[in-house]
């Protein structure tokens, strides 16, 4: 049986022989040591690497979401050095989203004139302000119209008004009261022929009185027309007493306000 092996099995036991490999002894005792000593080194491994390698992308994480965060807020609001850029509209977030939001210079509001009327309208100095009303007023209105025309002309304010009835009587009134004459003006949209009797009456008082003749062969409602804007030429400020009908009023309030001035409307209605 021994003299019947192939001719391999002899080769492989003659060099095992020859190699000198450790006994069965040895070999049983030290790879198990092997064996241990690389589950050990996986097992710290597994555990303290991982740990590491993951703080660490944690904190890259952090940082790059900082980072994005400081972006978007810059690309909405503007850093601090961009002072001429203005802040989207949130219809400008939604439509456009936030980030490609193109943010334009703020260009300064090109109403000079406007404010300036403005701010000489909120000095303490004196101003020129025109009275417009309509002729059908009851009592009690007409009171407190003088009471406010007195009050601005002893205040030293230039008053400018027309010599109809109503209104513009309770108006004449009241600055009569205050004894300052070069206070007051009155302009009228025709001669003062044209004027009703009771208006000459009160006209009769008045130092300042403007004419207008040349304006008689038109009608009542085109002479007024001229009149209430010669009247708006000369005054910062309008106070308008009239129904929401009155449409002359109405116009003359909005030609005021296309010339830049204050218009101060009260309804009476």
């Amino acid at each position: 049986m021994c003299t019947a092996l192939p001719t391999a099995m002899r080769l492989l036991l003659t060099t095992s022989t020859v190699t000198g490999f450790p006994s069965k002894s040895l070999r049983t005792t030290t790879i198990p040591n092997l064996n241990q000593s690389c589950l050990a080194r996986r097992n710290s491994l597994s555990f303290s690497k991982p740990t590491w390698l993951c703080g660490h992308k944690r904190n890259d994480q952090e940082m790059d979401s900082g980072k994005a965060e400081e972006e978007n807020i810059e690309c909405m609001f503007g850093s601090n050095e961009d002072t001429g850029s203005q802040i989207p509209t949130q219809a400008q977030t939604i439509v456009e989203g936030s980030g490609t939001v193109v943010l334009s210079e703020f260009k300064p509001v090109p109403d000079v004139d406007y404010l300036q009327e403005l701010l000489a309208i909120q000095q303490q100095g004196p101003r020129s302000i025109g009275f417009f009303g309509t002729r059908n007023m009851g009592f009690m209105h007409q009171e407190l119209i003088e009471i406010l025309s007195y009050a601005l002309v002893i205040t030293k304010n230039h008053i400018y008004t027309s010599g109809a009835s109503g209104t513009n009587a309770a108006v004449i009134r009241g600055a009569l009261r205050a004894e300052k004459p070069e206070l007051l003006t009155v302009i009228l949209p025709q001669s003062l022929k044209k004027q009703p009797p009771e208006s000459q009456e009160l006209l009769a008082k008045v130092q300042n009185v403007i004419e207008k003749p040349h304006n008689d062969h038109l009608p009542l409602i085109e002479a007024s027309r001229l009149c209430n804007m010669d009247i708006i030429s000369h005054v910062q400020q309008v106070i308008c007493f009239a129904f929401h009908d009155s449409r002359l009023l109405m116009e003359t309030c909005q030609e005021a306000k296309n010339l830049r001035k204050i218009v101060t409307l009260f309804y009476l209605d």
